[in-house]
């Protein structure tokens, strides 16, 4: 008989190397669940999102509880801290609020209201939560001189142009009003007027919008007034900024104050004097959800005294004196007719229903995504089944399974197909795991080249108005594209082979002219912009800054190691394996030669490319800055050649310490590491360590 061996004994090293590899397990894990979660508010706020919004919850609260669990990976630049999401647009100037415009908070059942309601004493208000676009009014004097959009809470789009044909929005406001006042709310389309909007919108040849919240996001972002009259947009009041001459003492005086002032408030909100008439209330609209003239998707609570919302104060990115109670998603019951494929950007396969018809959450629903094939198996629906049909958050419909009991056994199984329905290749997982199938084909496969294409049009990528859906089908099947290379070489004489850029004497239309202007204005881009409009996987807008922002050029960031791209701020070793895995393609490498070929932009251009006045410095800003949202202290110095580090260490070379600092201005205090204050930040920018003058650098 063998004898079992004496096992080896740790020693200090390998115990150390074992906490290393979780550590580098946790991170890792970390960046994944944090980049999702970018990437998903990134599409909510600027493009047309995916996933549903009770599953972003859910995927932002799994963020939440992982960092409660790993405190050490709370960063200041988590997700879970921030409000919003940065514009990716140029076509509005961007604006600095008077007061930042935070977040809500969400609880989800009847315990975790009471749990705030026990800690946060009353009388309250209670408001619903208006399923629309966060809008931003300063009146000076009376008069409307600014609107903007939320953006990241500290600085949002001018939308002064667009807010001023919004009927419900006042030019000026009339009785005692103050010398200035700052007001929030929420902008939407009334569920009666979205049908309208779709058949007016399909009759113009248009694709039907998704839903009402995207409608009026999109609507509010239109480039030209005129356009944003169309969309038939309203707009409630729901709070206040920063005011001169008005102190009001509770959130009702003030609502009060805006209806005399010619402001439209909600006629929903009422006064609670306790937590069970809270929790009455709760009750009462998840039963009368489509009683509002608005799609609403829960019910705010707030402490109506402004004196005690002052006291209790509020976190990084939402109020303690507010929660929202977001209601579990509707459901409803409709006729499985067929499930079909669609091949995204990516060559994922995507399984989805096509329904009956149904009404759900303030629209109609006649598709419902599923997926994946194995998502199929596990709910066990089949073909011609009556399906639970659930609109989580008033977006993406999803089928959440059969009702059994109605089966007549004409009921079908769906087989996932073998080859990609658009060009028949072969599908199969991108590695072995993976619980998506894809179309390999990648660089020909018309439904990804159309997505592609779509993409690189879109306001986050190059911005080109007159490349749309059909557009880009159409340069496919006519065989004018075999890919994006040729994307910015396009000529007249290319697009008289299309149909959608031509008139009917084969001369090229406004929209084929229009197309070729966009493309040049577009060679002119940012190298960021780039770098999102080549759909390298992970690299959304916030990583490409950060790259573009660190090489200045295409030839560097291609040249760069793996390890070196992952110390970029941000961006991490998932990303950039990702980014390096891109261009070990030929035809991707194609790609960015034809562009540059034909004149777009590889690299920042001089007047684009700040002094590297902070070159081989480590910087590190806590609290809050007047000047500066989030982004843009990270871009101003990764622009400038620093690092922009999330936390302090010997090798810190400066900490930038504004409003409600954090424990890293103790603990650079504790190394000894110079502390600058906003103002010798903005000298350290402009001139480097020389502008510094009298600071001693420890």
């Amino acid at each position: 008989m063998t004898r079992p061996q004496p096992e080896t004994p740790e020693t200090p090293e390998s115990l150390t190397a074992k906490t290393d590899e979780v550590s580098q397990d946790l991170h890792r894990e970390w960046d994944e669940l944090a980049e999702e979660v970018r990437h998903h508010r990134d599409l909510y706020y600027n493009g047309q999102p995916v996933i549903s919004d009770a599953e972003f919850d859910a995927l932002f609260r799994r963020l939440q509880q992982f960092e409660a669990e790993h405190p050490e990976l709370a960063v200041p630049d988590s997700p879970t801290m921030e409000v919003g999401a940065p514009a990716t647009s140029d076509a509005f100037a961007d604006v600095t609020h008077l007061e930042r415009m935070m977040s809500l908070d969400n609880v989800f059942s009847a315990e975790e209201m009471q749990e705030w309601l026990d800690k946060t004493p009353g009388p309250y208000l209670t408001e619903l939560k208006i399923d629309g676009l966060s809008i931003d009014l300063v009146y000076e004097d009376g008069k409307l001189t600014r609107a903007a959009t939320r953006g990241d809470g500290r600085v949002g789009e001018d939308i002064t142009a667009n807010a001023r044909v919004i009927e419900d929005i006042p030019h000026e406001i009339k009785g005692d009003f103050p010398a200035l006042v700052e007001v929030r709310g929420e902008v939407f389309i009334r569920p009666e007027d979205f049908p309208e909007l779709n058949e007016q919108r399909i009759a113009e040849g248009g694709k039907p919008f998704a839903n009402p919240r995207n409608t009026a996001a999109g609507g509010l972002r239109q480039k030209h007034p005129e356009d944003v009259e169309k969309r038939k947009l309203h707009m409630i009041c729901h709070g206040i900024g920063a005011r001169e001459g008005f102190t009001p003492k509770t959130q009702h005086e003030a609502y009060e104050k805006l209806a005399e002032w010619g402001l439209p408030v909600s006629e929903y909100t009422r006064r609670a004097e306790t937590a069970a008439e809270v929790q009455e209330a709760v009750a009462y609209w998840a039963d009368h959800r489509h009683d509002a003239i608005h799609e609403m998707d829960g019910l705010v609570v707030k402490v109506d005294s402004i004196a005690a919302q002052r006291s209790l104060g509020s976190t990084s990115r939402a109020p303690r004196w507010a929660i929202a109670y977001k209601y579990p998603p509707e459901e409803v019951t409709t006729k499985l007719n067929d499930i079909a494929v669609s091949i995204g950007r990516t060559g994922r396969a995507t399984p989805f229903a096509v329904l009956e018809p149904v009404f759900v959450s303030g629209s109609t629903v006649s598709m419902a995504t599923l997926h994946n094939q194995h998502e199929v198996k596990r709910k066990g629906v089949l073909i011609g089944d009556t399906v639970v049909v659930r609109k989580a958050g008033e977006i993406i419909p999803e089928v959440l399974g059969p009702v059994a009991d109605l089966r007549d056994g004409t009921e079908r199984e769906f087989v996932f197909p073998s080859a990609c329905p658009v060009c028949g290749t072969e599908l199969a997982p991108a590695k072995e795991g993976d619980a998506d199938w894809r179309c390999p084909n990648t660089r020909s496969c018309p439904a990804q080249l159309g997505a592609r294409l779509e993409y690189i049009a879109s306001r986050g990528a190059f911005d080109i108005e007159a490349l749309g859906e059909k557009g880009a089908a159409d340069l496919i099947a006519s065989g004018v594209l075999v890919d994006e290379a040729r994307l910015f070489d396009l000529t007249e004489e290319d697009l008289r082979k299309s149909q959608a850029y031509t008139r009917k004497d084969g001369q090229v239309n406004a929209a084929g002219k229009k197309l070729l202007a966009n493309l040049e204005s577009a060679k002119h881009a940012e190298l960021w912009r780039v770098l999102v409009a080549l759909s390298i996987r992970h690299v959304g807008p916030t990583a490409a800054r950060a790259l573009a922002a660190r090489y200045k050029a295409m030839s560097s960031l291609v040249d760069a190691p793996v390890a070196d791209l992952a110390e970029t701020d941000g961006v991490g070793t998932i990303i950039a394996e990702s980014f390096k895995d891109w261009f070990e393609v030929d035809w991707h490498r194609d790609i960015v030669r034809a562009w540059a070929d034909a004149g777009v932009t590889m690299e920042d251009s001089a007047e684009n490319t700040a002094p590297q006045t902070l070159e081989g410095l480590t910087v590190v800003v806590t609290g809050t800055l007047e000047g500066f949202s989030r982004d843009e202290v990270k871009e101003a110095i990764l622009s400038r050649g620093g690092k922009a580090a999330g936390s302090v260490s010997k090798k810190t070379s400066y900490v930038v310490v504004g409003a409600n600092p954090g424990s890293k201005a103790a603990k650079a205090e504790e190394l000894g590491v110079t502390i600058l204050g906003e103002e010798e930040f903005v000298r350290l920018l402009d001139g480097g360590e020389a502008a510094l003058g009298g600071v001693d650098k420890q």
